[in-house]
């Protein structure tokens, strides 16, 4: 990154957007975090996919898992000069293999669901088993374990058992020497156990002086019975300090050998913790990531600037556009989102190469853009020399030497601080060369001069920040394609000039500057008032929608409520002619036993009303059906499989669909499907022949003499309803009958026997399909087993 490049970071306030992501880090990238700036489109690819991994983790509850991270760089440069590591980094570096463990796991099992995550962090799994040493010898506090070797636990019960010794020793001199003690406990100095002797006393307590008071009142001696074993104890203890440290050698030995996998590790933790703050960050601020395109070019909507948004600060929300090649002059009045405006653009631009969220809309898209050139803000330099005109003008030629396609360059008050005439001059040839150089160039701008060539030429575009005249404010509100004026006069006003100073001026003010400003002004109110005028179209637009959506609720309901009322009707019907076939049933068995002048009038009766309702049916019929077609006589040997025809018993047109075989064809009319007369078929006038479908014909078999259950042939009703299981297999004998199956076996179970009664019923009432029935042998079923010959 050239010094250039640097500066646009320092001018665009890039090291608050390091702070924002740097908060959200969870190891020790809180402390040192410098944010990776993706050097090719490849890569910024790659930065994006993985932010939006992590996001995506996070909104389905399951976040990397990036818990205790440890910092182990200076560690890992100390086992690279052959040092050896204390208990507490060695604990550090054991932390750092639990967690790249962990992240190591969880990203094996959604290597589906992230797969640009699971690239961008490989962990050696090799490193389990030095997390496994480590463990054996390390404790979470950082100290020795005493599984770490048998001679440390040993050296550890040998000191520890001298101590206890001595302090027992200790325990009785003070019960019996308590007369020339100054206290009743017991201290270390210099490592060995001396008790508090007071200071006139000393020469009849025998020992080593250790030392005494800052009052001199008190000596600390040790009793002369204890030294031998107080020898014993710093010798046991200079032995277990050897043991400890050759111990941590051994271990920092055996890291010292994994010291490029531990590296690898901790940069793959430190990725993972990068990217999983970026998605915290795109939810703390209701962030998205923009669309990546190929083309060098800027469109944002509903943009807002990221550091306003990190600061909580309420953000009018813009649209931007820019492409390489072209340049975009924004314009309007001082504080009033100018250079705002312009931060946005360069801040998205690295943002997205950092793959990092930005505050915009849905449909935003940012092309890949290196380097981001700026040049913002007071640029005088006194350790340079350089006045703020000639540091800004050094800016400019750096910038100028840069400049070519997909570089971004951001100009604030271009060439300002200058001659105003020769500043414009300097401004314009500025841009235009820029723009030759095809680079993609934002510049912020009072000078008249600079607006009018943007609205000459097609590869430059106005932009204005708008200033509301009835409130003598800017709105921040940037409109693309416009203008703006500085309105410095009123912005004068508003931070408390006096008015006749105002006045005075706008007397000196020139003619045409006068008239630029009063055509921006009627430009701003017409603007106003259109934006006013669309809201209200809008709302009323929502009005119309809403209206619509209830009429459309409404007609549902009507529909539903006239199909309820044709199925009421329906079903009257149905159980009107469930009733009548009932009292024709019992009509017939009545007539069959004893045919006296009462059965045959009850009998009468009941085929009168059947012939009542069904020319109720027949004439509800006639009024619900469509108008029938023109038909003609049909030769029934050319009627094939796939003919369109009219059938005179369903009243409609139908396809054949089987057939024909002993007179009759199967037709589908809809849903429905059945057998009918050849006699009962019209041919369609309109059609000069008929119109064949492509239809899968079953192949029709000669019945067999004898016929053999199978599986195809067979039925099973058990455990159904006796109205069910007759519904059942009258379907069932209709595609029997249409196999040209000899016989149909159907299983009813023998129970209490009422469905097996219902079945027969309906056999015995069936003359379309049944020639006859009998219950099954014994090697066909027995008597849970019905077989129907079929005509």
């Amino acid at each position: 990154m050239n010094e250039a490049e640097h500066k646009t970071l320092a001018d665009l306030e890039w090291g608050q957007v390091e702070r924002a992501v740097a908060e959200r880090c969870q190891g020790p990238l809180r402390e040192n975090l410098v944010l990776p700036i993706a050097d090719s489109f490849a890569e910024t690819t790659r930065s994006l996919a993985e932010s939006k991994e992590a996001w995506m983790l996070i909104e389905r509850g399951e976040p990397l898992p990036l818990d205790s991270l440890r910092d182990i760089a200076a560690s890992l440069q100390h086992l690279r000069r052959e040092g050896v590591l204390d208990g507490s980094a060695l604990k550090d570096i054991r932390v750092t293999l639990r967690a790249a463990s962990a992240l190591r796991r969880f990203l094996a099992q959604r290597k589906e669901l992230v797969p640009y995550l699971h690239r961008a962090c490989p962990i050696d799994p090799t490193l389990d088993g030095l997390e496994d040493e480590l463990s054996l010898s390390i404790g979470d506090d950082g100290s020795i374990l005493d599984s770490a070797s048998a001679e440390l636990a040993g050296l550890r019960e040998e000191a520890g058992n001298l101590r206890a010794r001595i302090i027992r020793k200790l325990e009785d001199v003070i019960q019996k020497r308590s007369a020339i003690l100054q206290d009743s406990f017991y201290t270390i100095r210099e490592g060995r156990y001396v008790l508090p002797v007071r200071a006139d006393a000393h020469e009849r307590f025998h020992g080593i002086v250790h030392g005494s008071s800052s009052s001199g009142a008190t000596i600390f001696v040790e009793p002369r019975e204890l030294v031998e074993r107080g020898n014993r104890l710093k010798m046991a203890q200079a032995e277990l300090e050897r043991e400890e440290r050759r111990i941590l050698a051994a271990l920092s030995d055996l890291v010292r050998q994994y010291v490029a996998q531990l590296g690898a590790a901790a940069d793959a933790l430190n990725h993972a913790d990068v990217r999983n703050a970026s998605a915290r960050l795109a939810v703390d601020l209701d962030a998205s990531f923009v669309e990546l395109c190929e083309e060098p070019r800027i469109s944002l909507r509903e943009a807002r600037h990221p550091l306003l948004v990190m600061r909580a600060i309420a953000v009018v929300p813009n649209d931007l556009e820019l492409e390489g090649g072209e340049a975009l002059v924004i314009s309007g009045p001082n504080a009033g989102g100018k250079t705002v405006a312009l931060k946005m653009l360069g801040l998205t631009a690295l943002m997205t190469r950092a793959g990092l969220p930005v505050p915009v809309a849905d449909g935003s898209v940012c092309g890949f853009f290196a380097p981001v050139l700026a040049a913002v803000g007071d640029e005088q330099s006194l350790a340079r020399n350089l006045s703020t005109f000639s540091a800004h003008l050094v800016t400019l030629k750096s910038v100028l030497e840069l400049a070519q396609e997909r570089v971004l360059v951001l100009l604030d008050e271009l060439a300002g601080a200058t001659d105003p005439e020769a500043g414009a001059t300097l401004a314009c040839a500025i841009v235009k060369t820029l723009i030759e150089h095809k680079a993609a160039v934002a510049v912020t701008t009072h000078y008249e001069a600079l607006k009018a060539l943007a609205a000459e030429r097609e590869d430059m575009h106005n932009a204005a920040v708008g200033f509301d005249f009835d409130e003598m404010a800017p709105t921040f509100r940037l409109t693309m394609g416009v203008p703006g004026s500085s309105n410095a006069l009123d912005v004068a006003r508003r931070y408390g000039i006096p008015e006749e100073v105002i006045e005075d001026a706008r007397q000196l003010l020139p003619e045409h500057s006068q008239s630029f400003e009063k055509l921006v002004a009627k430009l701003e109110a017409a603007t106003k008032a259109a934006e006013q005028e669309q809201a209200t179209l809008a709302q009323e637009r929502a009005q119309v929608a809403e209206q619509r959506a209830k009429l459309d609720v409404r007609r549902q309901e009507l529909k539903a409520r006239e199909a309820k009322g044709l199925g009421v009707e329906a079903q009257r019907l149905v159980d009107r002619v469930r009733e009548l076939q009932k009292s024709l049933e019992h009509a017939k068995k009545t007539l069959r036993a004893k045919p006296e002048p009462e059965a045959v009038s009850a009998a009468d009766a009941a085929l009168s009303e059947g012939g009542a309702l069904l020319g109720d049916i027949d004439a509800r019929r006639l009024a619900l059906e469509p108008k029938p077609v023109q038909t003609t006589d049909l030769d029934p040997g050319t009627v094939r499989v796939g003919d369109r025809v009219w059938v005179e018993r369903l009243r409609s047109v139908a396809d054949v669909v089987e057939g024909p075989a002993r007179g009759k064809v199967r037709v589908s009319a809809g849903m429905m499907k059945l057998w009918v007369d050849l006699s009962d078929l019209r041919a369609l006038e309109h059609a000069a022949e008929p119109a064949r479908r492509k239809v899968e014909v079953p192949q029709v078999h000669p019945k067999s003499k004898r016929a053999i259950r199978t599986v195809e042939n067979t039925l099973d009703v058990r455990g159904l309803r006796a109205e069910e299981a007759v519904a059942l297999t009258e379907a069932f004998l209709d595609r029997m009958y249409g196999a040209a199956e000899p016989a149909a076996y159907i299983v009813h179970g023998i129970g209490s026997g009422a469905l097996r009664q219902a079945l027969h019923q309906h056999l015995s009432a069936d003359d379309t399909y049944v020639d006859g029935f009998r219950p099954a042998e014994r090697e066909e079923g027995g008597p849970q087993v019905t077989v129907v010959s079929l005509k």
